[in-house]
């Protein structure tokens, strides 16, 4: 790819994060599962978990992360799509530099993840007693674009050397589910446990425990003291979410298979 500093990167940035937004808004059967998925798993959580003793205030954030979670990183099949399509060669030999076409398709990405999260708020909020303040929905708005920016540039990154859909879901299959269970999503701290101690090491833990700080419910029973502090939420945040960014502009330096460069 031809690097050209004089070429400004904010163009680029936007038109491959409107390209995702319109191919997204162009598949109806995309655009029918963001809209179910949210809804679906609102009316299955709030009816099955009422009886909860940890309630439902304690899943949402958890339930939350999980909806930006897969559809910020099943986003990124877009990749392999583009380099099929010979779209993402064309953009490769762009004299543009190449960090923006990195945060050009995580951006889209995030978007559609953003957009899913937002609705799954939206219903907390119109019928669970969401009693945040203003600023506090603000933040925990902030932290999920975060969040979101940081899991699709895993995405880019895992996407980038594959070369078949197939290939890229069963590597999402096998490593997505540990990362959301060991974030503390289903299951209070406990510090005897050594699955406790391994969420520790996982960045989403950090953004699930943000959102539980910011998201608060009636009669919630979540113990907030016992969270990490959330400056410590934010701070591993975007230090998840620039250490991804940078792997991802680093692995798209490098050639594949699919590359005709």
């Amino acid at each position: 790819m031809i690097n050209n500093p004089d070429v400004p990167a904010g163009p680029v940035v936007l038109t491959l994060a409107k390209r995702e937004l319109v191919r997204f808004f162009r598949q109806r059967n995309r655009v029918i599962g963001a809209l179910v998925q949210p809804i679906m798993f609102w009316v299955l959580f709030s009816a099955g978990l009422q009886s909860n003793d940890l309630g439902f205030a304690f899943f949402f954030p958890g339930t939350l992360a999980m909806i930006l979670l897969f559809t910020a990183i099943f986003a990124t099949i877009s990749i392999i799509e583009d380099r099929s399509e010979g779209f993402l060669q064309s953009v490769l030999v762009a004299p543009a530099p190449r960090w923006a076409m990195v945060f050009g398709k995580i951006l889209g990405g995030a978007a559609i993840a953003m957009l899913q999260g937002l609705l799954f708020l939206v219903l907390g909020w119109l019928t669970l007693g969401l009693s945040s303040s203003a600023v506090e929905l603000l933040a925990a708005i902030g932290l999920m674009a975060v969040i979101a920016i940081a899991l699709t540039a895993l995405g880019f990154f895992i996407a980038w050397r594959m070369d078949s859909t197939q290939g890229f879901h069963a590597i999402m299959s096998v490593f997505l589910f540990p990362m959301w269970l060991l974030s503390g999503s289903l299951f209070p701290d406990d510090p005897g446990s050594w699955l406790t101690w391994l969420s520790r090491f996982n960045p989403l833990t950090y953004g699930v425990a943000g959102l539980r700080h910011y998201l608060q419910f009636e009669n919630s029973v979540v113990d907030r003291s016992a969270l990490p502090n959330p400056l410590v939420c934010w701070l591993v945040t975007i230090g998840f979410a620039a250490i991804m960014f940078a792997l991802a502009w680093r692995i798209s330096s490098t050639r594949t298979t699919g590359d005709l460069l």
